[in-house]
């Protein structure tokens, strides 16, 4: 069997980690858990060092503040591909990603998927005690990257997903600079540019049970001008393949 690991980035969550990192251990024997907490002022990684010294599938990753989720992805990947690991799955700490559904999402890329996104915004999929405005962002967030970068994904912008680490390997993680919200759409949008298969697996997402959301205006700004800049320069690089294409001279007969 393929051995993963789920990806728990942390800051301040430390009313519901033991929650998550149990149901996570629970969900699937071949599942492992590391915590990537950013110096958590409540005490969060301290907590994740006591679970850890009795859960033998679980680490903790200490980094020295809080440097966005799009880094603490990053270094986590490093340790997966560091330690061997060929699934790589991320998942929020807060209880809005259901562990139990994590095996959907394993299936699919045993069966072959090189990243398997949980979607909210297709059939089957759906949102609990969600405030009107948080669809608004989501579904805005998503009609926007969907246009402006040509995907097809239903729900580009969504957090719970994993990836085969062959994919990671192959993919220019050095060029990844977004946090937040555009972390998830870059690096969708990288597997799926890159040709490689992404399927989307329907997920139930439920407002957070512990904890403050880390959303804010300025996350969601920087997404939609990221998104905007990554549109257009594919956008000028495609007309700009095509005009040479037209240029080149006829091969000679």
């Amino acid at each position: 069997m393929q051995n993963a690991l789920v990806i728990i980035p942390t800051y301040c969550e430390r009313d519901g980690l033991t929650s998550i990192v149990d149901r996570v251990l629970a969900a699937d024997p071949d599942l492992d858990v590391l915590v990537v907490d950013d110096n958590s002022p409540d005490g969060t990684g301290q907590l994740a060092d006591d679970l850890a010294a009795g859960r033998p599938r679980m680490t903790v990753l200490h980094r020295a503040g809080k440097s966005g989720l799009g880094s603490a992805y990053m270094a986590g990947f490093d340790l997966a591909l560091d330690r061997g690991y060929e699934l790589v799955f991320e998942i929020d700490a807060d209880g809005s990603h259901s562990p139990e559904q994590l095996p959907t999402l394993l299936a699919a890329l045993r069966n072959g998927a090189d990243l398997v996104i949980g979607s909210r915004w297709m059939p089957g999929g759906r949102v609990v005690n969600w405030p009107r405005h948080r669809r608004i962002i989501s579904h805005t967030g998503t009609w926007f990257a969907r246009i402006m970068l040509g995907s097809r994904l239903r729900d580009i912008t969504s957090g719970y997903r994993g990836y085969r680490a062959d994919v990671l390997r192959t993919l220019d993680l050095s060029t990844v600079h977004s946090h937040g919200y555009s972390f998830q759409i870059e690096m969708a949008w990288l597997v799926e540019r890159s040709g490689r298969e992404v399927a989307e697996r329907p997920i139930t997402f439920v407002e957070r049970t512990t904890g403050t959301s880390k959303m804010s205006l300025g996350i969601v700004l920087e997404a939609m001008w990221r998104v905007t800049v990554w549109g257009l320069r594919h956008r000028t690089a495609t007309a700009t393949a095509r005009i040479r294409r037209r240029r080149a001279p006829a091969p000679l007969r």
